[in-house]
């Protein structure tokens, strides 16, 4: 919505050491600065700023960015909110381009339902502490709970009291309109006529997003009807999706990022509770299934998250299955069971934060471990009970992305169950099979695989993996890039039969794939690619800050990834590997370039055989479909050993 020009003004003006030193002190180091990194725990300074190149970056954790992309990470803000921060910095005017009506009531509508969920979290927290009921039972309930002053207006917990419309009368008074009232599902609209406080007697525990606003509410009622829910939650809304959201991200997110793990936990009392002992980096699904969206919120801060069961929690066994979606998320994914009796809530009362912590560290296990031994104490000695629990775990292995780390945990289910590991390998694979989208391409597997010595889990290696080129290929691109940002504007010379021509980085590169028909694969150093070549093309003089202030937070902390690297002519293991003796500038590019060409051409090339061999395995084929097919193989194949004369390697 914010137009070119005013996002050029934004990067010109941003001073990176400025707007990083809004955050964190900065130590004058030469020509940079640096300080310990404020995304990751650390004692001795890995972070650097470089005000030349208008670049941070944690040799740490591996974060890196331009000054945008920093406020993004640091604050958990979106492009748009990281852009108009600067600009305010800078007293820059931002220029939005001009929106349609349907989007100005969307934006409209979305902006007055958070006006509204602010106005009544006030409401909330003046009626705790201001009116009798309030302050009777609302009060009275927390400080049962053990909660603190502070903490009660840290989390802005309130009340809602009597009568039954008190809060929508006193709302639209104030001049809030129903519809958004409605919307919010803080007010319900009597059939009758009238107006009723979904909240009503109940104490409350506001929702905030990730950037602290308040957009949903949940309510606990302190009466004893059974014939009450004792929860109760703001149903959906243009603000507010459950499926999305986790209670006490925002209060959660820093220690997270910092510790480098998230604590799960199930309920708002256990996240208070926890906080307040000292231990922040903890969330709540609030006693919902764990979905897709808040595991993609949880990854935004960490790769790591532990889940904590009550002791006596009977649905241990029915959650278990949830938690195999953080497998499939690529998350590592750690257990602790409190003991009996306890849940986060009271221990975190009855303990210190060191002692939870201590808990937590000497009582997790991995969530396979966790999952075999719940399951074996059920199936003891019989077959068939040990058989399915088996099964159960297979298919948590095979929701595991990562290759390595599917074969540890093959290795260690085998032992723990005394099971041949071959043929889990084998299951785990059929299994990857069976959920993976294109079917077909699994019905190729199987059916080649009677007919060749090659397992299914080394052909799903080769055939399923997105980008299965490998990572190889994805080194490769790197390379190319690197080559690309570093050296474009350079000439190199190379041998061309008996005669050494001059040519140009970045024009030996892009001709060569686009002559090909290749293109990057990698998200990251493809839109890098796409960019440099359109400039080329136009015959733009390409500085590299158009590279380092690109839009999306990944590209740019790749390019400064490639800046930062030390490895400008330190021969890498992939030229060691083909034996490429690389010893300066001049022969990374005039030896190492036109092999990294070939070898990448020779990786794309094995990538449209197999997916020639795949369309190959289907059925139905006509004979000329066939004939066209294996002689497309064949052309390919000579091509590849083509290449491979010129790298002077075998055929595999």
């Amino acid at each position: 919505m914010i137009d070119r020009a005013t996002i050029d003004r934004i990067f010109a003006a941003a001073n990176i050491v400025e707007v990083v030193s809004d955050f964190v002190t900065l130590k004058k180091k030469g020509v940079n600065y640096q300080a310990c990194c404020p995304f990751h725990n650390e004692k001795t300074p890995s972070f650097i700023v470089s005000p030349s190149k208008g670049l941070f970056k944690c040799f740490g954790c591996g974060k890196g960015g331009n000054a945008v992309t920093f406020v993004m990470e640091h604050e958990n803000m979106s492009y748009v909110e990281a852009l108009k921060y600067v600009a305010k910095k800078y007293n820059i005017e931002v220029q939005e381009h001009e929106l349609t009506p349907e989007e100005i009531k969307h934006n409209d509508d979305r902006e007055s339902m958070m006006v509204v969920t602010s106005f009544a979290a006030d409401y909330f927290v003046d009626a705790l502490y201001n009116t009798q009921e309030g302050m009777n039972v609302g009060i009275g309930y927390f400080r049962e709970r053990g909660f603190s002053d502070a903490t009660i207006r840290k989390f802005g917990l309130g009340f809602c009291p009597k009568p039954s419309d008190a809060f929508s009368r006193k709302a639209l008074a104030a001049g809030y309109k129903e519809d958004f009232l409605v919307g919010t599902g803080l007010t319900i609209k009597r059939e009758t006529g009238g107006y009723y406080d979904r909240f009503s007697e109940r104490v409350i525990f506001p929702i905030h997003s990730v950037s602290g606003r308040v957009i949903a509410f949940g309510g606990r009622t302190l009466r004893k009807d059974k014939n009450v829910a004792k929860y109760l939650n703001s149903p959906e809304s243009e603000i507010y999706h459950k499926s999305d959201v986790l209670y006490g991200i925002y209060f959660a997110k820093k220690a997270i990022t910092q510790n480098d793990y998230c604590i799960l936990v199930e309920g708002y009392t256990d996240v208070i509770s926890m906080h307040q002992s000292g231990v922040e980096n903890v969330v709540a699904s609030s006693g919902t299934s764990l979905t897709e969206g808040q595991i993609r919120l949880i990854s935004r801060f960490t790769k790591n998250v532990t889940v904590i069961y009550d002791g006596d929690s009977a649905g241990i066994k029915a959650s278990l299955r949830g938690i195999d979606m953080i497998l499939r998320a690529g998350l590592n994914v750690r257990v602790v069971l409190m003991p009996e009796g306890e849940d986060p809530d009271s221990f975190a009362r009855s303990h210190s934060a060191l002692e939870v912590q201590t808990y937590i560290r000497e009582h997790e296990e991995d969530f396979i471990a966790f999952k075999t031994r719940i399951l074996l104490a059920d199936a003891e000695r019989d077959p068939i009970k040990r058989a399915a629990l088996i099964t159960d775990i297979v298919e948590s292995i095979a929701e595991i992305p990562d290759p390595i780390t599917r074969s540890v945990y093959i290795k260690e289910c085998a032992r723990t169950t005394d099971t041949d590991a071959q043929i889990l390998t084998r299951e785990v694979a059929r299994k990857r099979m069976s959920h993976h989208p294109d079917k077909e391409a699994g019905e190729f597997i199987r059916r080649y695989e009677k007919h060749q010595s090659v397992s299914a889990e080394s052909l799903q290696r080769a055939v399923l993996t997105p980008g299965h080129i490998g990572s190889s290929s994805e080194r490769l691109e790197r390379e190319l890039t690197k080559y690309l940002l570093k050296y474009g504007d350079q000439d190199f010379e190379y041998k061309e039969g008996k005669e050494m021509v001059a040519l140009n980085v970045a024009e030996v590169i892009i001709s060569e794939l686009s002559n090909n028909g290749l293109a990057f694969r990698t998200p990251a150093y493809k839109s890098i690619y796409d960019e440099y070549e359109a400039a080329f093309n136009r015959g733009e003089v390409i500085d590299i800050h158009r590279f380092i202030n690109m839009p999306d937070p990944e590209v740019c902390n790749a390019v400064v990834d490639i800046l930062t690297s030390d490895d400008n002519y330190v021969p890498s293991k992939l030229w060691k590997k083909h034996d490429i003796n690389v010893e300066s500038e001049t022969d990374l590019l005039s030896e190492a370039l036109p092999r990294a060409i070939i070898l990448y051409k020779s990786k794309a090339i094995e990538q449209i055989i197999a997916e020639l061999q795949q369309q190959l395995g289907k059925e139905g084929l006509s004979d000329e479909q066939i004939l066209a097919l294996t002689t497309q193989i064949s052309a390919l194949n000579r091509e590849r050993i083509s290449i491979a004369k010129k790298l002077n390697r075998p055929i595999l």
